[in-house]
């Protein structure tokens, strides 16, 4: 079973998240932030990953820390739980249309990080949730994570939907990426030998 449990306790956040990747797409969040609580329980239903997260942050200063922390945490719990990648298909993209918005995103399990980003989100905020933050989020993932990211906004004006259309499409992308190809079952998806 690929999972893994991360605990994060700093100053400004106290984390527990539970993940599994071969799941039902069940989710159990609360991070305080109920739109990013939102966001996370489209990821786990479109990736059909298994999330369960607690997060208890300084939400009365604003959103910023629990965002950048949780990115982190599901980031490390994915790096975790797949491992040394054997099998793997390392790569997904897709393109997903939320009404008038269309995002694409591109993932590479490659032991090397980086988020590249051609978001335009028109407003500042969506409800009390900064969206920048979006950023924020993806970023600290990627890099948690070892994974390559690219976010592409190819049409898009509602920033609601905007943003929802990164979640579900990243979500289809790296749920392909991470699913195992019986062809190459036993191998990792790399010439160098490792991820």
């Amino acid at each position: 079973m690929r999972s893994a449990e991360i605990v994060r306790t700093t100053r400004e956040t106290d984390i527990k998240l539970r993940l599994e990747i071969d799941g039902r797409g069940d989710a159990d969040i609360n991070t305080g932030c109920g739109f990013l609580d939102h966001m996370l329980t489209l990821f786990a239903s479109h990736g059909r990953f298994d999330i369960s997260i607690i997060c208890k942050g300084d939400t009365n200063v604003d959103y910023h820390h629990t965002v950048e922390d949780v990115g982190i945490c599901l980031g490390q719990a994915f790096c975790s739980a797949l491992g040394d990648r054997k099998g793997i298909n390392r790569y997904g993209d897709r393109t997903v249309p939320m009404d008038e918005s269309l995002i694409l995103t591109s993932v590479d399990i490659s032991g090397r990080s980086g988020y590249y980003s051609k978001l335009k989100i028109p407003t500042e905020k969506v409800g009390d949730f900064d969206t920048e933050l979006t950023d924020e989020f993806w970023n600290s993932f990627a890099r948690d994570s070892k994974m390559t990211l690219h976010v592409v906004q190819l049409a898009g004006e509602n920033s609601h939907h905007i943003i929802e259309g990164v979640f579900k499409s990243f979500a289809r992308s790296i749920s392909d990426a991470v699913s195992v190809n019986d062809r190459y079952s036993d191998e990792i998806p790399s010439t160098k030998g490792m991820l």
